[in-house]
């Protein structure tokens, strides 16, 4: 037993298509493009199927099913062994009034098992399934397998599909070509079934009809120029003969006969065996008398089942130069007043080693043609009505191709529609984005001019606050340290302390004067807040009773220089009020600083606020809290006197830093 692989049931051209196609998302625009062009250009060079026209065979048709899993299969026993790399099956074509044509009832899913002699299990060589269809579809399906020697090969079924006007489930085809090289070694083979509908020959259905060479095209070549068919005039003899000289001798053993090209009207005027003899004689010879004949093969209609367009037949090799065709039986003609016999070929093909060795070869008849265009050259040019034409397999294979083509083209041109649209929706959006964006840029353009505006007079306020928070209270410090100099003239000890006081006042206030512009920005201002805080307090409450009193002093290094001076300065201000305007002897300061609060209160015991004043911050205060972003409050005190609160969260976030 011949041991094979099972390939993919498709031709090598099917497995690259379905491979793209199962991918489409993945590739590039413009490998896309590129493949949609190649499409183009490969099915303008690609053979048409079209359809024949009149009355013929069918295929084959199995027993109606309603269970689409009952399998059927077909066996072709092959005369002898012979390496088989080829399968193509053509299917039964429906003409459907959706589809226009269509497969009808081509298995959906099956597997080709070849053989030798009484080998019955045979091997597996191939697979197919419903996917690889790409229904629906008119074209053959090819089949590429490793090559396998074998004598018989079978098509199982196991998966059926309904046939189109009653729903049942049935395996009909129309051809089965098996191909070793470019031979198809299963012209007018042996047939068997495991169920069939019809049984007598004289029937459009019938399984001998599946290597009887016939197909439901015509060939319809992308290339050369079209002929017209040979014909001869009305009126030749019982035995009109046809004599083609191979001009040397050539092994041959097979012949295509192809009928008169049917007119392009529909319907057709004229039958399909129209010229072509009931009962023909192909004989070979080497001598130009035909002394020596042999018998090469013969054909003879039986029923209108058994004419189409080309007639093939496969005989045993024979050496010869010469081939004769004789017309025992001719057709014969008769129209009005006109009858007799006639005989004509599209096209006569003799082959040697799969090469048509009768091309260009003029063939010799007795008798006239049926006009000047009917020319007896037509009848081995090599071209038809449609043009060149092909050798079978290739014929075959370019219908199979361009079907897989035009399965895949409409999903290429899909997918870029699908992408154009899908850009055409991105660029709209990309067009609300980018003016948007301008919108942003230009409310971003204000807002900055804004914050700009609002810084520049946050620095004037800043620079009047410190100016009169600073310069104010320590002008004042020197002006009440002036007066304890003059009390303090008669002790030496008292007055230079003083006068040291003074000259430090003095010497602050400078610099206060020459970097209000940049305090906030002053390294070395305020580091240290605590102690800042003491000696102020200590300078301006000399002759108070003051305590002060600190808690959380860890965080107040976590504090940013600015909050530093304007925590220092709003309590600066608090005191120099306090000097000014409270009549206080005693002073409590107390600052508590926790992870994001802190809390300063200051607390004097002077003549207190009026009802009139009560909850009334002074401006001064008012502004300096503001530039802290921070709530300020002032409050009668227990007992009597003022109590101003500051409370400051210096983490929390604000956009008008």
């Amino acid at each position: 037993m011949v041991v094979t692989v099972i390939y993919l049931a498709a031709t090598t051209f099917h497995a690259e298509s379905a491979g793209a196609t199962s991918s489409l998302s993945k590739l590039s625009g413009q490998t896309l493009q590129q493949r949609l062009a190649t499409i183009d250009n490969s099915l303008k060079s690609l053979a048409t199927p079209s359809m024949r026209t009149g009355i013929g065979a069918v295929g084959f048709r199995s027993w109606p099913k309603r269970d689409r899993t009952k399998g059927e299969w077909i066996q072709i026993n092959l005369a002898e062994p012979a390496t088989i790399d080829q399968v193509v099956l053509v299917p039964t074509i429906w003409r459907d009034t959706a589809n226009r044509y269509r497969e009808d009832g081509f298995p959906e899913e099956f597997r080709i098992r070849v053989g030798n002699g009484v080998d019955d299990e045979g091997t597996v060589v191939a697979t197919f399934s419903a996917d690889e269809s790409h229904s629906p579809r008119v074209a053959p399906v090819v089949i590429a397998i490793h090559p396998v020697v074998a004598d018989w090969i079978r098509i199982e079924a196991s998966v059926l599909s309904p046939r189109g006007w009653d729903g049942m489930y049935v395996l009909q085809l129309s051809e089965i070509l098996i191909f070793s090289g470019i031979e198809n070694v299963a012209l007018r083979q042996e047939v068997s079934v495991s169920s069939s509908r019809e049984s007598r020959p004289a029937t459009p259905w019938h399984k001998d009809y599946l290597v009887d060479g016939f197909v439901p095209y015509l060939i319809d070549a992308s290339e050369g120029t079209k002929s017209l068919a040979y014909l001869s005039m009305v009126g030749v003899g019982d035995r009109p003969e046809i004599v083609i000289d191979l001009e040397r001798k050539q092994r041959i053993n097979r012949i295509h006969l192809h009928s008169i090209d049917q007119s392009d009207t529909v319907p057709q005027s004229v039958p399909e065996d129209f010229g072509f003899p009931r009962e023909l004689i192909i004989e070979g010879a080497n001598l130009e008398d035909f002394s020596d004949a042999i018998r090469l093969t013969d054909y003879e209609i039986l029923s209108d089942y058994h004419s189409g367009p080309i007639v093939m037949r496969r005989f045993p090799e024979a050496e010869c130069r010469y081939v004769r065709l004789v017309a025992t039986q001719p057709y014969y003609y008769s129209e009005n007043d006109l009858s007799g016999t006639r005989i004509g070929f599209a096209e006569i093909e003799i082959f040697s080693n799969g090469v048509n060795v009768a091309k260009g070869k003029t063939p010799s008849v007795e008798y006239k043609t049926s006009g000047p265009a009917r020319n007896i050259s037509a009848l081995t040019d090599g071209h038809n009505l449609f043009g060149k034409i092909l050798p079978h397999k290739q014929w075959l294979g370019e219908l199979a191709r361009r079907h897989d083509l035009e399965y895949e083209r409409p999903r290429i041109a899909g997918e870029l529609n699908e992408r154009y649209l899908r850009q055409k929706a991105n660029l709209r959006l990309l067009s609300w984005l980018v003016g948007l964006l301008g919108f942003i840029i230009v409310c971003t353009v204000l807002f900055e001019r804004t914050l700009r505006q609002r810084a520049v007079f946050q620095m004037r306020e800043q620079i009047a606050a410190d100016l009169h928070d600073e310069l104010g209270a320590n002008l004042h410090a020197i002006g009440l340290l002036g007066d304890l100099v003059q009390k303090a003239s008669d002790s030496p000890d008292r007055l230079s302390s003083l006068v040291r006081q003074i000259r430090d006042l003095t010497q602050r206030s400078g610099a206060a004067t020459r970097y209000c512009t940049n305090m906030l920005e002053s390294t070395g201002l305020f580091e240290d807040l605590v102690n800042d805080m003491r000696r102020t307090s200590a300078r301006l409450m000399a002759d108070f009773e003051h305590e002060l009193t600190f808690s959380g002093e860890e965080h107040l290094q976590d504090l940013r220089p600015r909050t530093r001076t304007g925590l220092f300065l709003f309590y600066k201000e608090c005191l120099t009020n306090i000097l000014k305007h409270s009549h206080a002897t005693r002073v409590t300061t107390e600052l508590h600083a926790i992870p994001g609060e802190l809390r300063l209160t200051v607390t004097d015991n002077g003549r207190g606020l009026s009802d009139s004043q009560t909850a009334t911050v002074p401006n001064s205060l008012r502004r300096r809290a503001r530039l802290l972003r921070a709530k300020v409050s002032v409050v009668p005190a227990p007992g009597g006197g003022t109590e101003v609160t500051l409370i400051l969260h210096p983490n929390r976030f604000t956009i008008f830093r």
